[in-house]
């Protein structure tokens, strides 16, 4: 997903529900990213939308012995200039009182 396509997927939830929330955070892990969310009243009751932005891995060094009792480490390399985006949906469960994800396999887009 393209930056113009995410701004133009909010734009069109703007129009058709209204946003909630909106926010931008910043991932502290190795490789870094951001993660952007809109929260919204959907069809579905409340729902959010989240876009992760990280470098693309491009190569990954594993480290390890064969004595009984050593450990593994897993190094990837992060590319500088590519970038991978992952588009989530979630809808909020009463029950679990939290966020659950709406996947492809479940029926909930067809009511």
């Amino acid at each position: 997903m393209t930056d113009e396509k995410w701004e133009k997927l909010i734009f069109m939830v703007e129009e058709k529900f209204g946003i909630l929330k909106r926010e931008k955070k910043e991932i502290e892990e190795e490789g870094g990213g951001e993660v952007e969310s809109v929260e919204f009243n959907g069809p579905l009751g409340k729902m959010k939308i989240e876009r992760i932005l990280h470098p693309r891995i491009i190569d990954k060094k594993v480290h390890y012995s064969r004595r009984i009792g050593s450990e593994s480490k897993v190094d990837y390399i992060y590319s500088d200039t590519e970038k991978v985006q992952r588009l989530k949906v979630y809808k909020w469960s009463l029950d679990q009182n939290d966020w659950e994800e709406i996947t492809n396999s479940t029926n909930d887009f067809v009511r």
